[in-house]
This record gives C-alpha cells, sequence and structure tokens, in this order.
C-alpha cells in the first residue's frame, strides 16, 4: 500500500505490532479447500468468496475486514489517491477468491478486471492466475521487473469506479483496474473458471503492514 503522505493525507491508523507476518489462514465462513459453488441467491460478476489468505511479511492492513473488504464491486480512489477498501498481501502474499455466481468466460476482448489501488505514478504489481479445480492454475505472464508500464501484471492502472459515481465496475474502457484476456493463456481448455489467484510480485515497497499489492476487487467482464 502506498504510505499515508500519498494518499494526500488520508489518516488511517495502522496496527503494526504483531502484522509483519501473519499466518496463512482460512476465513470463518469461507471454503479452504474449493469443491465447487454452493447455492447462491443472485447472480452478480464479482468475488462471493475468499477461499484462502496467505499473506507475506509486512501484510496486515485490512486483513480485519476479510472477507467482505475484497468482495463485491470496487471502491476506487481515482487517479490521484489510492482506495482504502483494501487488503495487503505483503511480500510474496497471495489471496484466491471464488467467482461461485459467474465463472469467467471468453468473450470479445478483455474477460477479467482485477482492482488494486494504484494511482498516477505508483504501481504496486502482482500476478493473476485461475483456476477450475484449485490444483492447476493458468497464470499471465507478469513482468514487474519493466517500470513503468509493467506489461501483463496487476496493479497498474488506478481504479475509477466506485459505488454511486455512475462508472461501471465492468466497463474496461472507464473502468480501471488491469484487464485479463483468457485468449492470452492459449488452449487451456474450457473450466469454468471460478478461481481467481492473485499473488504480491515481490517487488514492490514494504513497510509497516501495508507492503506490497492491495486487492480491492475482481470483476467478471463477460455472462451469458
Amino acid at each position: 500500500m502506498k504510505a499515508l503522505s500519498q494518499l494526500g493525507g488520508r489518516g488511517v491508523r495502522l496496527a503494526v505490532a504483531g502484522l509483519a507476518a501473519l499466518p496463512a489462514i482460512a476465513l470463518p465462513g469461507c471454503d479452504s479447500e474449493y469443491g465447487g459453488p454452493p447455492n447462491v441467491k443472485s447472480l452478480d460478476l464479482f468475488a462471493d468468496r475468499v477461499v484462502s489468505f496467505a499473506p507475506g511479511p509486512n501484510a496486515g492492513f485490512g486483513a480485519d475486514k476479510l472477507p467482505a473488504v475484497v468482495l463485491g464491486a470496487p471502491q476506487g480512489g481515482g487517479a490521484t489517491a489510492g482506495g482504502l477498501d483494501v487488503v495487503s498481501l505483503g511480500q510474496g502474499g497471495t489471496i484466491v477468491v471464488a467467482l461461485d455466481d459467474q465463472p469467467l468466460v471468453d468473450g470479445p476482448g478483455a474477460d477479467l478486471l482485477v482492482f488494486e489501488n494504484a494511482f498516477a505514478g505508483f504501481s504496486e504489481t502482482g500476478r493473476v492466475a485461475i483456476s477450475a479445480d484449485g490444483v492447476t492454475w493458468h497464470e499471465w505472464p507478469c513482468h514487474a521487473e519493466l517500470a513503468p508500464d509493467y506489461p501483463g501484471c496487476a496493479g497498474v492502472t488506478p481504479v475509477f469506479s466506485a459505488p454511486g459515481n455512475g462508472i461501471s465496475p465492468v466497463d474496461v474502457a472507464l473502468a480501471g483496474g488491469d484487464a485479463f484476456d483468457l485468449q492470452a493463456l492459449g488452449a487451456i481448455g474450457p473450466g469454468p473458471w471460478r478461481l481467481v489467484r492473485i499473488t504480491d510480485s515481490g517487488l514492490n515497497q514494504y513497510q509497516g503492514s501495508s507492503g506490497g499489492f492491495d486487492l480491492d476487487a475482481v470483476a467478471v467482464i463477460h455472462h451469458p
């Protein structure tokens, strides 16, 4: 996460002590192993569950708000301020979320949006992978060493969509976040692709309890 001075002075109290090396956890009310989608009440295009969270060193910010903090629509801060509705993964940390209501499907152009809290001039990169069963993963190549564009990585593009601002979180042209196309993964089969894994690249800033990639939300672009 960005230093508070880079967030325009928006103060938050970071509980640093004891959070630098959080253990991997399975969250209450969430599946620690993915066994297929449960019964759902309504269709949505965002993550429905946190399957697992394995934070790295300097993680902790937002962890007390899991799983809700990464479910549902993004809460972007725009081009010049990173949103605070996020969980920090820490150095090399990983989170897996499930798309129970609507799996990824291949459509024209991008199929998945991943929202971090990047803003102009500051990115914290992560690698994105998908799976149908939680065993075999297909990861988009992420070149976190190639600044400033960081091709193939999440955590690069500011997030403009937020509740109430009229910007659809599944509008690839306007919502912000980083877009991923299933076709770029090659012949990986039909899925269904219900699991999304984001892993901190290990090449970000790591300070206090807000280090590394900060996940806000993920969104499915296409649906029947």
